[in-house]
C-alpha cells in the first residue's frame, strides 16, 4: 500500500477537446504524451513532446466521484502564475496558458530542466539551498499583495498541544509503534514532553520578517539546474517567515538521505540570514503537523501519502529534538511507515 501509485489517467482518456485546446494555446501539435508521476493525488500530469520539438508541461484535473477525499487546487495555483510571475521568474517554470473543457481545467508550462532527486549529494543540496535562499531573498521585507495569506504557518504551532490532550489523536499517533509496551511509553514520552514542545512553537507565531513562501517545496516538486533550483506546484503560496519554508525542505531532504539539515541551514545562510529561534519552531511545529496527519486513516485516492508523512514526522521530529537539546526517545526509531 505504501508504494503504491496514484490512479493518474492516461493520455488515452484525456478528452479529445481538451487536447484540441491544448494544442491551440501551444501552437503546435502533440506527438508524445509521456505519463508524469510524482506528488501524492490523481491528477493528470504529462510531459508533452510537440511536433515542432519543444517540450510542455500539462497538468489537468478532472471531475471525480463524490467522496473521493481529493482537493484540486489548480485555481489557486493558476493564480500564482498570473499574477506573481515576476516573484517567482526564474525558479519556477513558465507559463503558457490554461484552458477549461469538459470539466477539465489545465495549466501548460514548462517543462522544467534539470537534476531530478533524491540521490542527493552536497554539492546539488548546497546548491538547492542557496538558490533558495536568493529566492526568499527577492522578497524578504517587501510589500507583497494582500490576497495572499500571512497566517498560513500559525496552524503548524498547534499539532503538539492538540495531540497531547487528545487520547484519541494521542493513541492513533502512537499505535504504529510495533509492541504495546513501546506504545505506552511513545503516549507517556508524548505527555511529559508536550509543555516544553508548545513553548517551543511560539516563535513562529511571532515571526516579524516575512518573504514570499512556496510552502512545500520537497524533492518532487524541483529539479536543480546547476545553481538554480527550479520549484513547480504553486498552489500554497503565501507570506510567512523564510525560516517555515526552510525547515521543511531542509527535513525532506534529510529523510531523503541528504545532508544534515543544520548543514543545509548553514549553505542556506550564507545567502539569507536565519532567526535560529523561528527555525527551531518551525521544525517542531512540522513534526507535530506529520504526526497528526502520518496517523490518520488510510486514503485510498491517495495510498502513499501516509507513509510518506510518517517518514516525514521521524526526520522532522529528530532534527527538532536535537535542536531544542532533547535526546531522541527509543521508540521513535521504531514508528511504522
Amino acid at each position: 500500500m505504501g508504494t503504491q501509485r496514484e490512479d493518474k489517467p492516461a493520455w488515452d482518456v484525456v478528452p479529445g477537446p481538451v487536447k484540441q485546446r491544448t494544442e491551440a494555446i501551444l501552437g503546435a501539435r502533440v506527438v508524445r504524451a509521456a505519463r508524469a508521476f510524482g506528488g501524492y493525488g490523481p491528477s493528470a500530469t504529462f510531459v508533452l513532446g510537440l511536433d515542432d520539438g519543444r517540450r510542455a508541461f500539462f497538468k489537468g484535473v478532472y471531475p471525480l466521484p463524490a467522496g473521493s477525499a481529493v482537493r484540486w487546487a489548480n485555481d489557486e495555483e493558476e493564480r500564482v502564475y498570473l499574477e506573481l510571475a515576476e516573484l517567482i521568474d526564474p525558479w519556477a517554470p513558465a507559463y503558457y496558458g490554461s484552458l477549461r473543457v469538459d470539466g477539465w481545467h489545465a495549466m501548460l508550462i514548462e517543462a522544467v530542466r534539470g537534476r531530478r532527486v533524491p540521490p542527493w549529494t552536497p554539492g546539488v543540496a548546497k546548491a538547492a539551498m542557496r538558490s533558495y535562499a536568493s529566492f526568499h531573498s527577492r522578497t524578504i521585507d517587501t510589500a507583497l499583495p494582500t490576497w495572499l495569506s500571512r497566517t498560513q504557518h500559525h496552524e503548524f504551532a498547534g499539532f503538539w498541544k492538540a495531540i497531547s490532550a487528545d487520547e484519541e489523536a494521542l493513541g492513533r499517533l502512537c499505535a504504529h509503534c510495533p509492541t504495546p509496551a513501546l506504545e505506552r511509553d511513545a503516549a507517556q514520552w508524548i505527555r511529559a514532553t508536550a509543555p516544553e514542545l508548545i513553548a517551543s512553537e511560539e516563535p513562529l507565531l511571532n515571526a516579524a520578517r516575512f518573504a514570499l513562501l512556496h510552502f512545500d517545496t520537497r524533492s518532487d516538486n524541483i529539479r536543480v539546474d546547476r545553481d538554480l533550483l527550479r520549484i513547480f506546484d504553486w498552489p500554497w503560496t503565501c507570506v510567512g517567515p523564510s525560516e517555515f519554508d526552510l525547515a521543511a525542505f531542509a527535513q525532506s531532504i534529510w529523510g531523503e538521505g541528504g545532508p544534515d539539515p543544520d548543514q543545509l541551514a548553514r549553505w542556506y545562510a550564507e545567502v539569507l540570514p536565519l532567526n535560529e529561534d523561528v527555525l527551531t519552531a518551525a521544525a517542531v511545529g512540522l513534526a507535530g503537523y506529520f504526526a497528526d496527519r502520518g496517523s490518520q486513516p488510510h486514503v485510498p485516492a491517495l495510498p502513499r501519502l501516509r507513509a510518506f508523512q510518517r517518514r516525514q514526522f521521524k526526520a522532522t521530529f529528530a532534527w527538532a529534538l536535537r535542536r531544542l537539546g532533547i535526546e531522541q526517545p527509543e521508540w521513535l526509531a521504531t514508528v511504522a511507515d
